[in-house]
């Protein structure tokens, strides 16, 4: 049975700007910017790699992140409602803007179920590191490596274990579970990886790794390939895909200040990436082992940094650091990705949050198991293909379709001053052309974030 027209009336939500920026952080920061960025940063060549990506992350938050946050704030309601709601204003019927805002739905999900399965290793992982599993391997790669191995296609009761956490938290609501974990997890995981980044400091070699991330070399901006995925980085951190953004930003109160908020979301999932760059590239340098023989990936976090951690003075107590930091980014990511088809239960089914929320993840679950074997390829298919695929819909929905006085009226809503005359033009043109290249530039390098 549908839900009633008003159903959105009484839609939980955040209680203030605050909560809603963290859960923002906390969608944004991932295992991009923990198991990649340091990587990218490394592979071409520090400040060369960060100059472009700075410009893309400015680019990107002025243009895409505003308009998600604008277009589900202004619906109120998840990608589906929102879509729906652009082409009711141009045709005067939603139909078809609902059935094309199924795409994103589903690529949040197939996304939250690759997710799931990553998030079972780190639930092992952080499990390990408390009860000394992981230090007890030391630096033999012979363990580690094939311990690495068994777990990514045996991982059944940590899946259901994240399965489990994630539905507790998002069953308890948008202010009272995800607002509250949040504000919980994003402030203890920035402390965590700034303790980090001091320990780090100490240890013989790591200037190495800063000289390296702040070396400069001018030739290289010219490589195309540097700047491609500098972009890819930055569009995929940021979460512009048409659905986590747009249902974040559907909860969010008229009188909040949306540019505001994505500047807030852009810089501290910038800090974020920055940390984790200042924490692994020395750690790795300390270590002795080369740059170049180190990969991005789930390699990076379950085999070379515990080889990398296991040689470190009190390595037993860096891995529960390190991977409290990486389950707190996890966490917060994956009730995000997740919670775009909850909503969209409740929305169009009239579903309860609780049953909606556990219809969802049991699904998740069942489907994370049965895909352990082929996790990469799956997340590699939803983030080359239907994720820059979603970003582009929601960019020419709101953008193209709804029209410039819809657009800047949901923008400049809970602004004292309207936004720039810069933003209509940038975020039709440029930004909606950046979402396809995204989408051709992935699928040409076999993905580019």
């Amino acid at each position: 049975m549908a839900a009633p027209e008003n159903t959105t009336v009484t839609r939980d939500g955040f209680s203030g700007r605050w909560g809603f920026i963290l859960a923002c952080i906390g969608s944004a920061v991932g295992m991009g910017n923990i198991w990649r960025f340091p990587i990218m940063v490394t592979k071409y060549g520090g400040m060369t790699f960060l100059i472009p990506y700075f410009i893309f992350v400015v680019l990107i938050g002025s243009t895409g992140v505003i308009g998600e946050f604008a277009l589900g704030r202004s619906a109120g309601a998840g990608p589906i409602g929102a879509f729906g709601k652009c082409t009711e204003i141009r045709t005067g019927k939603k139909n078809l803007g609902e059935a094309i805002g199924v795409i994103p739905i589903i690529g949040s999900m197939a996304l939250a179920i690759g997710y799931t399965v990553v998030m079972g290793w780190i639930f092992k992982y952080t499990f390990m590191a408390f009860s000394g599993e992981l230090s007890a391997m030391g630096q033999d790669m012979s363990i580690i490596g094939p311990a690495f191995d068994v777990i990514s296609v045996d991982n059944v009761l940590w899946i259901i274990v994240a399965a489990v956490v994630s539905l507790i938290i998002m069953a308890m609501g948008v202010a009272n579970g995800i607002e509250v974990a949040n504000k919980i997890m994003m402030p203890v995981l920035f402390f965590l990886f700034v303790a980090l980044g001091i320990y780090i400091f100490t240890l013989p070699g790591a200037s190495e790794g800063y000289k390296f991330i702040l070396t400069l070399n001018p030739a290289g901006l010219a490589s195309v390939e540097l700047w491609v995925f500098a972009f890819g980085q930055a569009f995929f951190s940021l979460s512009v895909a048409g659905n986590g953004s747009v249902i974040y930003g559907s909860y969010l109160p008229k009188n909040e200040n949306i540019p505001t908020s994505a500047r807030n979301v852009a810089f501290f999932d910038t800090m974020a990436a920055l940390l984790a760059a200042f924490v692994i590239i020395p750690a790795i340098a300390a270590s002795g082992i080369a740059m170049g023989d180190v990969s991005a990936g789930p390699g990076l976090m379950f085999v070379y940094l515990v080889n990398i951690i296991n040689g470190m003075p009190a390595g037993r107590i860096i891995a529960i650091v390190f991977y409290v930091c990486v389950l707190f980014a996890g966490i917060s990511s994956i009730i995000n990705l997740y919670e775009a088809p909850v909503a969209t239960l409740q929305e169009k089914f009239g579903m309860k949050r609780a049953p909606a929320t556990a219809v969802i993840l049991v699904i998740g679950c069942v489907v994370a198991i049965l895909i352990q074997a082929i996790t990469s390829q799956w997340m590699d298919a939803v983030s080359i293909y239907i994720c820059p695929l979603g970003a582009f819909l929601a960019g020419v929905m709101f953008f193209w379709i709804a029209g410039k006085e819809y657009v800047l009226k949901a923008v400049n809503e809970g602004k004292d001053k309207p936004i720039g005359e810069w933003f209509y033009p940038l975020a039709k043109y440029a930004y909606c052309i950046l979402a396809v290249i995204a989408l051709i530039a992935g699928a040409i390098f076999g993905g580019i974030g």
